[in-house]
């Protein structure tokens, strides 16, 4: 007999059982379950709901289900339909009908809303941390090549020089925004639903507050069809990591152009690469590019859910039961992506020689050329031209802009001088883009120390709250009563 049974005068079919069950996946959310029933029958001695021996009977009961949850000795049935009846009637079994007082005052809506609300709050805690690890290795790499020279890219074509350092940094501005997303977002997930009912509240007189403050949560829903009904703090989640994930996939892209014989920029270390069962010689970025592969699940996920949500009437629906695997799965997608990429940045090799070699075999300076003519009085229009045609000369005689004499500059333009050289070297026409934002040492210099700033406010934000929402930190509450 079902928990719920009383009305039905047949079992549900073994089909509807199997379709309608989600314990295969939200089992994974059965600490979570046991800690929000610590918390809530703690509430219902407190109010005076349950005389404080039951009380202490279930807390005691939810205990020693943990523990042979946590020793493998109890296998979750799919006829108990999810981790909330499961955990339920594993209780009734341990210590008899009291058990069954537990779920006084609370509906499985309000239930299962509370534990993806302590699921998600501890993963994207965990999420950040791992993003903050990827900006260090990133910083940190870029801090060792602030003198490696590398082509600057739009269209894929060589545009201008870059230091290798300031082109790694842009990837640590990206992370940084992804940080500050989840961030935002995580304030929307520590609102507890608990106390919502099934979409109404309850007639009993419990006390939201007290079960919001043993939960460390910061906030308390304050409509109640708004508390079961919402999965927006989902959607905010699944979207701030497709973000992420779209920029993950973009480094990962350039790591695996980068690595490749016609590039070779850099090398990954064998740990994190593999090989071909036909092609000896292989050595293929497959972590790369399966980051960039997972990240179209990413995508789909939050596409899923905003489709479940976009014709749901209030409250509680059956459909919301699809809000589970997708969230389930990027996290995963999430965690192994960013803890596999944090050590692949920090061990890769980098071939300076080869960077500087691609940019002295190029028309990456002519930019450069032409703000030359400017400082010399011509108006940048009429330069450009110039330039566009010295660069031209310089394709049909297969010859870069340094290859030229200074009489075949002044060909081009009379204002040309024997200073042009040193205007053209790379490593001045790096250094010249000396203001903020810009490519030049000191201004990669200033980025690695304002993002080393920014990536300890982190870190202090990390202390601040994770101690607080970790799940092993929560599982003896109640235990004083």
């Amino acid at each position: 007999m079902k928990l719920w049974g009383g009305r039905f005068t047949k079992p549900t079919n073994q089909l509807v059982d199997e379709y309608t069950a989600s314990i295969s996946f939200d089992q994974k959310m059965w600490r979570q379950d046991i800690v929000g029933s610590l918390a809530h029958v703690a509430m219902l001695g407190k109010c005076g709901i349950l005389p404080m021996d039951e009380v202490k009977q279930i807390i005691a009961g939810l205990k020693k289900v943990k523990e042979k949850i946590e020793r493998g000795q109890v296998t979750f049935q799919l006829a108990h339909e999810d981790v909330h009846m499961n955990i339920e009637k594993m209780l009734i079994e341990e210590i008899g009908p009291v058990g069954g007082k537990l779920h006084t005052g609370r509906s499985r809506n309000d239930q299962v809303a509370l534990d993806m609300h302590l699921y998600l709050r501890e993963q994207m805690m965990e999420i950040i941390q791992l993003s903050m690890y990827l900006q260090r290795a990133l910083t940190d790499k870029a801090s060792q090549h602030l003198d490696t020279v590398m082509p600057g890219y739009t269209h894929l074509q060589r545009a201008q020089p870059v230091l290798f350092g300031y082109h790694l940094m842009a990837y640590v501005s990206m992370l940084q925004r992804d940080i500050e997303r989840l961030q935002e977002a995580w304030r929307r997930v520590n609102v507890l639903p608990l106390g919502a009912g099934a979409l109404a509240g309850t007639t009993f007189p419990i006390d939201r507050e007290f079960v919001a403050d043993m939960l460390q949560f910061d906030g308390i829903y304050i409509n109640s069809m708004d508390a079961v009904s919402d999965r927006d703090f989902i959607v905010e989640f699944l979207s701030s990591s497709a973000l992420l994930m779209a920029h993950l996939s973009r480094l990962c892209e350039e790591l695996v152009i980068w690595s490749s014989q016609e590039f070779a920029f850099i090398e990954l270390d064998d740990a994190f690469c593999t090989g071909s069962s036909i092609m000896p010689q292989k050595k293929n970025p497959d972590v790369a590019e399966l980051v960039r592969g997972k990240t179209g699940r990413v995508y789909g996920n939050l596409f899923s859910l905003l489709t479940v949500l976009k014709g749901l009437p209030l409250a509680y629906n059956k459909d919301m039961q699809e809000d589970k695997e997708g969230m389930f799965d990027t996290v995963k997608t999430l965690h192994g992506a960013l803890s596999l990429l944090t050590p692949m940045i920090e061990t890769m090799t980098v071939n300076k020689q080869r960077m500087r070699q691609t940019v002295t075999e190029d028309f990456s300076n002519a930019t450069d050329l032409a703000d030359y003519l400017v400082t010399k009085g011509l108006p940048f229009r009429q330069a450009h031209e110039v330039v566009g045609k010295a660069v031209l000369a310089c394709i049909e005689q297969k010859k870069y802009l340094l290859d030229l004499t200074l009489e075949e500059f002044q060909a081009f333009s009379p204002l040309i001088e024997g200073d042009v050289y040193q205007a053209l070297d790379v490593e001045t026409v790096v250094n010249a883009r000396n203001v903020m934002g810009g490519t030049a040492r000191q201004q990669v210099e200033k980025q690695i120390a304002a993002y080393r700033e920014a990536m300890g406010k982190t870190e202090t934000w990390i202390a601040e709250h994770s101690q607080k929402v970790m799940i092993e930190s929560l599982i003896d509450v109640g235990s004083p009563l």
